[in-house]
């Protein structure tokens, strides 16, 4: 089974690993297109070609580079028609250009094709993306939803054919491990956030938050992003400067020692018209590493924490509450054994959920029904599609 893989987001080094996983089955000869960068914003990610074993990684020229709507492969055409893919697998939403061109080119070589989505809010489009976007759901042969919220907008739009439930990328969980002994951790507080400084990201509520706190902490902020400039003023007027860095971006193979430096990790994204969190990858990153994770209640948040008490790696709060996040940071603060429990209990979550090797698995068995049925073996009974 020949699979043609593309994917901006490949730049990465770390997510190909799930390249790899994926290439470990046998039934699989796979090729995967990335771009030679990706531009995001002000900072351009370079193509980090770090996991190659089993399969064929091949830097491709993308027009519109930086445009998450409108960029393209100009010479995908060529490469489906030397690959001859049984699987195109467009890394991208239903209404970017880029999953139109290739879904359009995949279907004149004959080639079954999947996309991704992960927009959880139900929303109509401008043209041109609303005919994208309409183009696909009407081509597309199966969908990888990432989350179930994504799929019932899916399912909202009429969209009539198979789709699965899983992430885009997992962890490494020997990249991504817990310290060997928890204690070592410097004796100040770490509070941790990853990600985009936008406003949507709740960050000002972690800083309010954080000017509650009665003990010594730090906050270390890693990321860039718009809103760094006004949080840098807020950070001033709670009079908090020295607590705070603003550590700036950080290549994903060097976050596991900043996590493993954390004694909890932050996301307090806001629900907004347009957006709510997708996914929050820093999450399972975090839980990976054994650090207890607190999540406000936006998107999918809640249902990455986890809320048993005997599975889940941290605690969530009602979203723009900072009183509600300071209590919950003052009591992981106060309950180290609550701390040590939570890290724990996340990375088991991790570990069953959300490997790279658990989610190329879905991959794998996602394009064997799509091409084949259910004849394998003892797969023939599990379905993602």
């Amino acid at each position: 089974m020949r699979v043609l893989y593309i994917s901006k987001a490949l730049v990465v080094g770390t997510y190909q690993r799930k390249m790899e996983e994926i290439a470990r089955f046998s039934d699989v000869d796979l090729r995967a297109i990335v771009p030679r960068y990706w531009q995001e914003g002000d900072h351009r990610q370079m193509l980090d070609a770090r996991f190659m074993s089993g399969y064929e990684l091949v830097p491709e020229h993308m027009r519109f580079n930086g445009h998450y709507h409108v960029h393209y492969y100009p010479n995908l055409r060529r490469h489906l028609l030397e690959w001859q893919p049984d699987v195109v697998h467009v890394d991208e939403e239903p209404y970017n250009f880029a999953t139109a061109h290739a879904i359009w080119h995949a279907r004149r070589v004959g080639a079954k094709t999947i996309f991704f989505a992960w927009q959880n809010i139900y929303r109509i489009y401008p043209l041109p993306f609303y005919f994208f976007e309409l183009y696909c759901l009407l081509k597309a042969n199966a969908a990888q939803a990432g989350s179930r919220q994504a799929q019932e907008v899916l399912r909202r739009k009429r969209y009539s054919y198979p789709s699965a439930v899983f992430p885009q990328f997992g962890v490494d969980p020997d990249l991504f491990s817990p310290r060997t002994d928890p204690h070592e951790r410097d004796n100040v507080y770490t509070i941790g956030y990853v990600g985009r400084l936008v406003r949507e990201k709740g960050v000002h509520v972690l800083l309010n938050a954080a000017s509650r706190l009665s003990f010594p902490y730090r906050i270390q902020l890693f990321g860039t992003g718009p809103a760094e400039s006004s949080l840098r003023a807020l950070v001033e007027s709670l009079h908090i400067q020295d607590r705070v860095e603003f550590l700036g971006h950080v290549p994903s193979s060097a976050m596991p020692a900043h996590y493993r430096a954390m004694h909890v990790c932050v996301l307090p994204s806001l629900t907004t018209p347009n957006w709510k969190e997708q996914f929050g990858r820093v999450l399972i990153e975090a839980m990976a590493c054994g650090v207890p994770v607190v999540g406000s209640e936006s998107g999918e948040i809640p249902e990455i924490v986890g809320d048993s008490d005997t599975d889940r790696g941290g605690m969530t709060f009602p979203e723009g509450d900072a009183e509600a996040l300071a209590e919950i940071l003052n009591r992981l603060h106060l309950e180290t054994s609550l701390r040590h429990e939570l890290g724990a209990q996340g990375r088991m979550r991790v570990l069953r959920e959300y490997t790279q090797s658990r989610i190329a698995a879905k991959t794998v068995l996602m394009y064997r029904q799509l091409t084949h049925g259910l004849q394998y073996g003892a797969q023939q009974h599990e379905s993602v599609l």
